[in-house]
């Protein structure tokens, strides 16, 4: 389960994290490597805040301008700080 921003709590979906990864440019290998890296990783509770910070680590590790596209969406289209 992860607790969203509102407190709400949901199950952890790797998908969206894939998704959200060949958006920002990553490659489907790269991207469903990082949801699997970050689901390992992920315990009960996890708030998406830290998965976000997690997944915005390993893009930019792999490629910088992946971790800027993501941060350009967050921040215009869904219109939440950074």
């Amino acid at each position: 389960m992860v607790k969203k921003r509102d407190g709400r709590k949901e199950p952890f979906v790797a998908e969206k994290i894939v998704v959200s990864a060949i958006k920002s440019g990553a490659p489907p290998d790269i991207a469903r490597m990082i949801a699997s890296e970050i689901e390992r990783l992920a315990v009960d509770g996890i708030a998406t805040n830290e998965i976000k910070k997690r997944v915005l680590v390993t893009l930019k590790a792999k490629n910088p301008e992946w971790e800027r596209n993501w941060m350009v969406f967050d921040t215009a289209v869904k219109k939440r700080p950074e």
